[in-house]
């Protein structure tokens, strides 16, 4: 194997792949990348035996050949080199790497041991934009639960039907739900029997996928890519984007019906600026019992809310937002911190907060954006 390619193409292909290649004492070659030259094609790919992803980089192929090598290792040498053309070159189960004032010799492992990343047929994607996928992501993600009892808890709930695919997670104590237009179902398009479908993906493969979508900078000379491919197999998902592709396995079980839990019918809307409900839920956090960690929303003024906490430790504080209210008036207890997720997530000047009592969820929504709702279970007194 011989190649040559830019510092900037390598540097950024290493940091695309190598980020989950992790140490594994059972499996030792899982902390490598595999680096491939075939047929003029040059690929980088790195798996944790959960996720597998390769990323197509552009460079000069001289000979073909493949080889492992430790991720960590390679990453901190590369980032250290000049911005210029860097080669490449197998020999002796080494890897040599040669740029102007640099010579290395890097020891590494054959391709053979390297484990198979799963394949998906690039068959029928649903394609969407790839801001469109990455606020979905921060806007859901934070709500999965952390606990392995119930596995499927633990992923996000992803629903592709017609033109609209759903994200959801909960925790059963909070819930966020994001609704994003599909640019194009292919599946719908060409298969007469589509119903739609519905799989459960872990959050670890979602954060994973943001973090791509963030990290790949367009090349001037490229075309502009915006839109991801979704593509389903049998217990799989893959992402593909500007030459990247990430499989997954997917999280085997039923989802619940979480629309269950969603209020149809409301006594109190709450109309609040995001930024001062949040500012106040900090400070009123300070004085907040350890582990019960709740906070008063009392809305029985029609103009003010007041945010009170109360503790034996610390002492108490009210703080105070203004609001416009419809409805009942009324006082719920809440988490601080599932309120302060939704706040922070919700990427909007002004929110609603819709209240059926205090033994029900309330749900908060964007002022503008009805395609994304937060529902958090009250702490019942």
């Amino acid at each position: 194997m011989k190649i040559s390619c830019t510092q900037e193409n390598l540097n950024q292909t290493i940091n695309i792949v190598g980020h989950i290649a992790s140490k594994n004492s059972n499996l030792p070659i899982l902390s490598n990348i595999l680096i491939k030259a075939e047929n003029k094609n040059l690929t980088f790919s790195a798996t944790n035996l959960e996720i597998g992803i390769t990323a197509a980089m552009r460079g000069k192929v001289e000979s073909d050949g493949e080889f492992s090598i430790d991720a960590k290792l390679l990453s901190s040498y590369i980032s250290l080199l000049p911005k210029e053309r860097i080669d490449l070159e197998l020999a002796d189960e080494e890897l040599k790497i040669q740029c102007q004032k640099q010579k290395t010799k890097i020891k590494g492992q054959g391709a053979a041991d390297f484990p198979l990343i799963p394949k998906i047929d690039k068959q029928n994607p649903y394609i969407l934009s790839v801001k469109d996928l990455k606020d979905a992501i921060y806007g859901v993600s934070f709500s999965a639960s952390t606990s392995d009892i119930r596995p499927e808890l633990s992923g996000v709930f992803l629903s592709f039907n017609g033109e609209e695919l759903v994200l959801a997670a909960t925790d059963s104590y909070r819930l966020a739900e994001k609704k994003v237009k599909l640019i194009s179902n292919e599946k719908q398009k060409n298969l007469t029997d589509f119903q739609g479908e519905k799989v459960i993906v872990p959050v670890k493969t979602l954060q994973e996928v943001s973090r791509i979508l963030g990290l790949i900078k367009e090349d001037e000379s490229m075309e502009v890519v915006d839109t991801v491919e979704i593509y389903l197999g049998e217990n799989q998902i893959m992402f593909v984007y500007n030459g990247v592709e990430l499989v997954s396995r997917l999280i085997e079980g039923q989802y619940p019906d979480y629309t269950q839990i969603i209020p149809d019918k409301f006594g109190s809307k709450l109309k609040i600026n995001t930024t001062e409900l949040t500012k106040a839920v900090k400070v009123t956090s300070l004085f907040t019992k350890s582990g019960v960690f709740d906070v008063r929303l009392d809305y029985n003024s029609d103009n003010e809310l007041k945010i009170t906490s109360s503790s034996s430790q610390t002492g108490e504080n009210t703080s105070s937002v203004d609001m416009e209210k419809s409805g009942d008036s009324g006082e719920i207890v809440l988490n601080y911190r599932y309120l302060l997720d939704g706040l922070q997530n919700i990427g909007s000047e002004n929110i609603e907060i819709e209240i059926t009592d205090s033994n029900n969820p309330c749900v908060i929504r964007s002022e503008n954006n009805k395609d994304y709702l937060y529902l958090i279970m009250p702490i019942r007194q």
